[in-house]
């Protein structure tokens, strides 16, 4: 199987620096325009199939991609749902830092230690475990090119998986907006990333802005 993964296109709380996990926010018309144009590049790919999060960001940008991929609807797979923040969703860094200086500056430092304040907050290794086995049985279940349109945290989680790396490593991915990573799997032998985070075909330069609701 071949694994094309594409992050969602941009969100207001994006574009406002907003802690966004479960909360389901739209695409801003930025983004709308990402998933357009990321639609566009990959126009006409003949996928097996085309996955999405439960996360209305994610299934938009994915069904963009499936219309123009002639590809009649795309399947929902929970389990690649975004992290969830808990009490910091929606909340900026400035507000977080005033209500939890030591665990803002954790989380940046050492994102694999902590777990999101409140109901449903989670950490990691949370992600980690839902994502692996649903991966897993994509594996088992398909056999072409794939496509999964998913969120930044997820993909980061992903990543680290395939590269045996530890979650500590969270940090060392940049993953922009309608970004277009690929990776190949195939059953005995290690996974292999020959495209990892492009955006040359939205015209955004070599350099990506960092988000600060990450």
């Amino acid at each position: 199987m071949r694994l094309f993964i594409v992050r969602h296109g941009e969100t207001v709380w994006n574009a406002e620096g907003r802690f966004q996990g479960q909360i389901d926010t739209d695409l801003n018309e930025k983004g709308l325009s990402q998933a357009e144009g990321v639609a566009a590049y990959l126009k006409g790919h003949p996928f097996e199939s085309i996955i999405s999060s439960t996360l209305s960001r994610a299934h938009v940008t994915a069904q963009k991609i499936a219309a123009a991929c002639n590809i009649a609807s795309v399947r929902v797979v929970p389990q690649f749902t975004e992290i969830n923040h808990g009490e910091w969703e929606g909340c900026l860094a400035d507000g977080i830092r005033a209500q939890w200086p030591d665990m803002l500056d954790t989380w940046h430092a050492e994102p694999h230690t902590v777990t999101m304040p409140g109901k449903g907050g989670e950490n990691l290794q949370q992600i980690y475990d839902r994502v692996v086995p649903a991966l897993s049985a994509l594996e088992n279940e398909l056999s072409g090119d794939v496509c999964l349109v998913a969120h930044d945290a997820v993909i980061k989680v992903m990543l680290c998986y395939w590269l045996e790396a530890p979650l500590s490593s969270f940090w060392r991915f940049q993953v922009g907006n309608c970004s277009l990573s690929i990776v190949n799997l195939e059953k005995g032998k290690p996974p292999r990333i020959p495209l990892f985070g492009y955006t040359g075909f939205l015209d955004t330069g070599f350099s990506q802005p960092e988000q600060k609701g990450l």
